[in-house]
């Protein structure tokens, strides 16, 4: 008997999504956080949004992300998909950013396991145009 793909192994109303929290691209710092039990059906882009904002203002562990301007959602990738080579941010697809903040998450095809990254638009703008990273 086949097993169950993971992004169909829980119901869209009760998913777990990961989050890429990125401060900065070109020295690839990013936290992930992972939410559990997500209604893909009933939550917005917006509501996504300031979920992560909220933990990122109360929990201690994301002091450092505190002043990260972040505006910006983008689908990185979904589970049994291929993963781009860049370890930050999905460069291709921008057709993924998710732009309309009424949009329901499940209209916009995430799913279980899907993974999305959390930025500042401006910052990723001037990313793409010169992908170049500083770091050692």
């Amino acid at each position: 008997m086949a097993e169950q793909l993971t992004n169909l192994a829980h119901p869209k109303t009760s998913a777990t999504i990961t989050i890429r929290v990125v401060k900065s691209f070109e020295y690839r710092t990013e936290k992930s956080l992972v939410l559990h039990d997500l209604d893909l059906l009933t939550t917005s882009v917006a509501q996504l949004k300031q979920r992560v904002l909220d933990v990122i203002r109360t929990q201690s562990a994301w002091k450092p992300y505190r002043t990260a301007v972040l505006d910006t959602l983008k689908i990185y990738t979904k589970a049994h998909g291929s993963k781009t080579s860049n370890l930050i941010i999905n460069l291709d697809n921008d057709d993924w950013i998710l732009s309309d903040d009424s949009a329901m998450l499940a209209d916009l095809g995430l799913e279980n396991e899907t993974e999305v990254s959390f930025f500042n638009k401006d910052l990723y703008d001037k990313f793409k145009a010169h992908p170049v990273t500083n770091w050692e």
